[in-house]
């Protein structure tokens, strides 16, 4: 057995030959061992000092083990109760549990049998009291919105963003898929003084050029044929706060154009409309692709990346923030456990492992859809390695239960993270148009 000085054990039994036997083997084990009589023995040594193990019989005289557990069960929630009961007394080892035992040992037992359970015990404390470190990391961590890290690159974004909040002059944020771009223009707004007023996000690629020109500066009634009433577009809707263009590199010449305008005169024209508009907006666009590149092939507009690329952050990949992963990880599990009600509340060591190991091609959304799923299909109280779909995907018999709804879910996810976000690859992939592929993104919540 190995050394465990700081680990502490009241022995609680009516018969004296037991005590020292059990406090004998305890003691080599390297374990602090004290014992008790009884339950009210047991009583007045616990309100003096605090055990993390009590090993305590069911049957004994003036206290029995029972009453002992009901008393201790909301002043020692922090200490794990072991039950020891004869084969006789089985069903009182049962309401033990139910009161908050954490397991129960069958007397005549053999002494390497309580040493697993101990061991075992001592592991879930441990592996308890890292996730509790975790949680009250996160809640100091956390500084923006939904953003999570302690990674150099990441407390130097979030100096950064706090610096770029203040001012009014357009931002251009790159980084691979995933990464959180969206996350780091909410921060910036809610850090600046126009974080009162709304921010309106919009999707560049997931509309095509007719529908992104309606989407951006609204449309009067019969402008078009679907066009039944008067609609205020984003521009308009952004009024005061916060306009968020992502995927900007999908935008066609022509609306490059338009948008270059409007960023020059901060007005507008609705579509079908004749009445110029002005807005009061600040604009922060974000892309996963190389503009740069995009301007020597003529694809998107030198001069209007000039007027997007005033301040340019760059949102660093998992990959190179790999100690963040516990934190996301476990910041991912909270939200999920509480929205699906499934009692999950910690990682087992080889799944975070495992997580530290993977290259996440998908970033932290793709960490975060493995959360998700895992809490989802896995069984018990810990996500186990398992249940890591990137892990779960070389067995058929991982996947075999899951749903056909669940299977393209995962599928599509997989797809964004490796195709770098390209709708139209992934279209292609999946042999749909672009848009029941962002349909299927919306309906599973797969942001892109």
């Amino acid at each position: 057995m190995s050394p465990h000085k700081k680990i502490s054990i009241l022995v609680v039994d009516d018969e004296l030959s037991i005590r020292e036997s059990l406090s004998g083997w305890l003691q080599r084990g390297g374990y602090q061992v004290e014992t008790a009589a009884d339950g009210l023995s047991a009583l007045a040594k616990i309100q003096e000092n605090h055990y993390d193990i009590l090993l305590i019989d069911v049957k004994m005289p003036e206290m029995d083990g029972l009453t002992l557990l009901k008393k201790l069960k909301e002043s020692e929630a922090d200490t794990a109760m072991l039950m020891m009961t004869a084969h006789g007394d089985i069903h009182d080892a049962v309401e033990a549990i139910k009161l908050g035992a954490y397991d129960y040992l069958l007397k005549p037992f053999e002494l390497e049998e309580l040493n697993f359970t101990i061991e075992k015990l001592v592991q879930m404390q441990n592996l308890a009291m890292e996730n509790l470190i975790l949680k009250d990391r996160l809640a100091t961590i956390t500084r923006f919105e939904n953003l999570v890290g302690q990674s150099p690159p990441m407390l130097k974004l979030f100096d950064t963003i706090v610096d770029v909040a203040q001012s009014d002059t357009t931002v251009l944020i790159t980084g691979e898929t995933g990464t959180g771009k969206e996350l780091v223009a909410r921060a910036i707004h809610m850090q600046s003084p126009r974080c009162y007023a709304p921010f309106i996000a919009l999707n560049c690629g997931a509309f095509t050029e007719h529908l992104l020109e309606s989407e951006l500066f609204g449309h009067e009634k019969g402008a078009f044929t679907d066009a039944k009433f008067t609609k205020k577009g984003r521009l308009e809707m952004a009024h005061g706060g916060t306009l968020f263009l992502d995927e900007v590199g999908d935008i066609s010449m022509k609306m490059q154009i338009d948008l270059l305008r409007v960023l020059e005169t901060r007005e507008f024209t609705r579509v079908g409309g004749t009445k110029p508009l002005h807005s009061d907006f600040r604009i922060i666009a974000a892309t996963n692709q190389d503009l740069q590149e995009a301007i020597r092939r003529k694809t998107f507009r030198q001069d209007l990346f000039y007027r997007l690329n005033v301040i340019h952050l760059q949102v660093p990949p998992l990959r190179e923030r790999l100690e963040d992963i516990p934190l996301l990880a476990q910041h991912f599990l909270r939200r999920y456990a509480t929205e699906t009600k499934k009692k999950v509340d910690s990682i087992h060591p080889k799944a975070l492992e495992a997580m530290q190991q993977y290259s996440w091609p998908g970033n932290v959304r793709e960490l975060e859809n493995a959360i998700e799923r895992a809490v989802v299909v896995g069984k018990g109280r810990q996500i186990k390695r398992s249940d890591l779909p990137f892990v779960a995907a070389g067995g058929v018999t991982e996947l075999g239960e899951l749903s056909l709804e669940e299977l393209e879910r995962q599928h599509i996810a997989h797809l964004l993270a490796t195709k770098g976000g390209n709708l139209s690859n992934v279209a292609k992939i999946l042999r749909i148009n672009r848009s029941t592929l962002y349909e299927k993104i919306r309906k599973y919540r797969l942001a892109t």
